[in-house]
């Protein structure tokens, strides 16, 4: 799959899965999503499936990669639960 073994193709790859929500969910259903009452689960399911390429990208060796999906996705993660899963006051 992935030849580059680089933390700059990582964080590449790891920012389209939650890329493609955030355009999906904010611009095309224009935030009016929710799955069980809850906001940022449309978020979450991006997240897991970062997860998902995470570990296979550790079992293929590619940990530079990995790394760079891990940054993304946990920086995505405290975005989502910072502005969609807190209320603002």
């Amino acid at each position: 799959m992935l030849k580059n073994n680089s933390i700059i193709a990582g964080v590449i790859g790891g920012v389209m899965l939650p890329g493609i929500s955030l355009f999906i969910f904010l611009y095309l259903l224009k935030g009016n999503f929710l799955i069980f009452n809850k906001p940022g689960v449309p978020y979450m399911v991006a997240i897991v499936f970062n997860l998902f390429i995470i570990r296979y990208l550790y079992k293929q060796d590619l940990d530079k990669t990995g790394t760079g999906f891990i940054l993304v996705t946990f920086v995505f993660m405290a975005a989502v639960f910072l502005l969609k899963l807190q209320p603002i006051k």
